[in-house]
């Protein structure tokens, strides 16, 4: 594999980086065109366009946070260190709470969060970001899928205030009279629900809970936070486990990242949003979804808004955007050139390009071009 690297210097890097040139050579060779063996998938390798990476010569960049985005982190990581050998990059799923709360402490160059930093967690960030401050960097977007473990049943519809009922305890039967209508034509056994959320702090929680109380209204009273805060149910640390806890139990269900639900084998739920058809979760329904946001953050942070209560044809309205947190100035200086080098390639085309493959859904264009304008800038 070294030996079919080619590298250059760059004239227009400092001592602390070198220039690799990733030719389609390198790519094919070290399977930048497709998906890692974590994820199980094995689509065909594509031929690659040249990628420039500017290489810090060597480092360690820790990170932490959420586990939506494991499955791309994971593959991310093992393509850019096989560029770029002298840094090392370590990421934990730990959940996006833990992970905010790790970088906040100064424990980790960037934190992984499913939701925007709170005001209060950015003027915590300014003892942590000497002379600056967090900024969220919008990096994968995807689905929120609906796992559900219903014997016999392949195919299900549900809406938001069904979903709110479901998971708030008051729907509690699978034959519910609510569920039969809007799944007419399926036999629905009169099996317990068991409803599965997130034990752990999670912007995934956040963005299920922020759904529900726009798309559901009434139906779900809670505000939207990291917490949960229905009622009734079960609990698992992070997406897997979820998804473990939905496969082990006859009638459970549960919120969870696509690609998890993907790999574990999970049956998920297709969402009535009034649109003239459900609407299945998979990167290209959430990227409609995703289509249908705001950016909100001011200056260099690139935080976004979600239309929840979308009806737009197509378009899968639980999403959610993975950022990386960094400070704007102050980062860690030992990990500053790694950690630019490895955010530039994971906004990059190529860095984006295999998302959808991964049950992703990719930046749009303009988004990954601001997004690696403001990591060139951050000191």
């Amino acid at each position: 594999m070294q030996r079919r690297r080619r590298v250059r210097s760059s004239s227009k890097a400092v001592s602390s980086t070198s220039a690799v040139v990733v030719g389609g050579l390198l790519l094919a060779g070290c399977g930048l065109t497709g998906p890692s063996e974590d994820t199980g998938q094995r689509p065909a390798a594509k031929p690659a366009s040249v990628v420039e990476l500017d290489c810090a010569e060597r480092g360690q960049v820790a990170g932490a946070g959420s586990s939506a985005q494991q499955n791309a982190m994971t593959y991310w990581m093992k393509e850019y260190q096989r560029a770029c050998p002298g840094v090392e990059i370590a990421y934990n799923p730990l959940g996006s709470g833990a992970g905010v709360a790790q970088f906040l402490r100064g424990a980790t160059a960037f934190g992984g969060s499913d939701s925007a930093l709170s005001e209060n967690e950015v003027r915590v960030s300014e003892h942590t970001c000497v002379g600056g401050r967090a900024v969220n960097l919008p990096m994968a977007g995807g689905p929120v899928a609906i796992g559900f473990n219903l014997p016999g049943v392949d195919e299900l519809v549900l809406d938001a205030p069904t979903l709110a009922g479901l998971f708030d305890g008051r729907v509690t039967s699978w034959d519910d009279p609510r569920i039969k209508a809007l799944n007419p034509d399926v036999d629905l056994p009169a099996t317990p629900v068991h409803p599965v959320h997130r034990s752990d702090d999670s912007g995934t929680t956040q963005n299920f809970q922020s759904y529900l109380s726009e798309a559901a209204g009434d139906a779900w009273p809670y505000p939207a936070k990291k917490n949960w805060l229905g009622h009734g149910g079960s609990s698992a640390s992070g997406s897997k486990g979820v998804a473990t806890a939905v496969t082990s139990t006859t009638g459970a269900i549960g919120y969870l990242d696509l690609s998890v639900a993907v790999q574990r084998h999970v049956d998920t739920v297709s969402v009535d949003t009034g649109a003239s058809r459900p609407v299945r979760p998979t990167p290209e329904s959430a990227s409609k979804g995703i289509a249908e946001a705001r950016t909100v953050g001011r200056g260099k942070d690139l935080s976004l808004e979600f239309d929840y209560g979308t009806s737009a044809e197509g378009a899968y309205p639980i999403v959610l955007v993975t950022y990386e947190i960094v400070c704007d100035r102050g980062n860690q200086p030992d990990s500053l050139p790694g950690l630019k080098s490895f955010l530039t390639y994971t906004a990059s085309t190529e860095g984006q390009r295999v998302l959808p493959r991964l049950r992703y859904a990719p930046l749009p264009k303009e988004l990954a071009s601001e997004v690696r304008d403001v990591i060139r800038t951050l000191d």
